[in-house]
């Protein structure tokens, strides 16, 4: 008899037979290995990623950017990255030690905790919980605390304001950003990220939530951009004003981790953004034979190992193609100030958002009448 582990019964990843080991060995077993996955997969993600900013950059700037370090300078970040663990890690002598030295790791958790519960494929999740975004949008609520202690704890004027901005800025668009997502959750009559990606296959490509919620895809975007601190957002760090903002004290590894954690935000956010709004791992094409029918022929319908290859390039891609805006978006805006971000946040997008979603609720109920 073999057993189907998510804890463990939902995930479609067959690991043992039920003869041989215990239960409880199998689900430490998983854990072991989820955490393995999730660490090796996402930090080869972030070094894809600031490899192609640099690239792209670089193309945008008429010049080469990272050339020597491998090919096409593909190891450069590994590189920054060594040189990251080597260097030495310096406390501020006025500091606070344990908010200094804590702050970094609560900046980080919640956001490889978030990777939980994004899907590459019909089976391909780490854990599929029936409030999955919920579980997002309530652990990526930590990370500002993170950012507020690594501020303060730093005994810095620069570091404090950058922590105080970072918190500011985070709260005026968390409300957005959730109310986009309550709103893709009533169309999906379910807050798990498997529904949510079902629900939109039914039409294909048409049936894509970024057609019936174009209004909160938008506000989905600014709001995600704001959250990663990213240009035309990231008054937390502006360098012409705050020097580095909360990372100004940082070195060595503490820093690493920052640099890190934006990154892995960034992709987690390209990741719901394909998952909320382009179909996830679907990319069926009304009259046109879906992945699962092409896999069937391929396979004769044996194995299903060529349906999970598929599913992970497609949203890969998906969620890159967002990317590649996110970074063209950062040489094209100019930064805005303190007073025009928050002024955004509460003055338009909240506003707009809440009738967004009482709108899609007052349709909701009109369709079940």
């Amino acid at each position: 008899m073999v057993l189907d582990v998510t804890g463990v019964e939902k995930q479609g990843i067959i690991l043992f037979s039920e003869s041989e080991l215990s239960k409880e060995f199998i689900e430490l077993t998983w854990i072991i290995v989820s955490i393995l996955i999730t660490i090796v997969g996402v930090t080869l993600g972030v070094l894809v990623i600031v490899w192609l900013e640099r690239k792209v950059s670089a193309g945008i700037q008429q010049r080469i950017g990272p050339e020597y370090a491998g090919p096409l300078g593909i190891i450069q970040a590994l590189a920054d990255g060594i040189k990251l663990l080597l260097k030495e890690d310096i406390i501020p002598a006025r500091g606070d030690i344990w908010l200094f030295t804590v702050g970094p790791a609560i900046v980080v958790t919640p956001v490889f905790l978030s990777y939980l519960v994004i899907p590459f494929g019909k089976h391909i999740i780490l854990a599929d919980l029936g409030i999955g975004v919920f579980f997002w949008i309530a652990v990526s609520s930590i990370a500002p605390l993170g950012l507020l202690m690594a501020g303060y704890g730093s005994n810095n004027k620069y570091s404090f304001l950058g922590g105080l901005r970072a918190a500011a800025q985070s709260i005026s668009y968390e409300i957005p950003l959730a109310l986009c997502v309550l709103s893709i959750s009533l169309l999906s009559n379910s807050l798990s990220t498997i529904d949510i990606v079902d629900a939109q296959s039914k039409y294909g490509i048409l049936g894509w939530n970024l057609w019936r919620q174009p209004i909160g895809f938008i506000i989905f975007f600014i709001s995600s951009l704001a959250e990663c601190e990213r240009l035309p957002f990231d008054l937390p760090e502006a360098e012409e004003e705050l020097v580095a903002g909360y990372q100004t004290e940082y070195s060595g590894i503490k820093f690493g981790l920052f640099y890190v954690g934006s990154y892995l935000n960034l992709l987690v956010s390209s990741l719901f953004v394909t998952v909320l709004y382009l179909g996830g791992w679907d990319l069926s094409i009304p009259f046109l034979p879906t992945s699962n029918q092409i896999t069937w022929i391929l396979t004769n319908g044996t194995f299903d190992i060529i349906n999970a290859i598929i599913g992970i390039i497609i949203t890969l891609t998906k969620a890159y193609l967002f990317l590649f805006i996110s970074i063209m978006t950062r040489w094209t805006l100019p930064r805005v100030r303190i007073d025009q971000l928050l002024d955004l946040g509460w003055k338009f997008l909240l506003p707009v958002a809440l009738g967004n979603l009482l709108l899609t609720a007052s349709f909701q109920i009109l369709l079940l009448d």
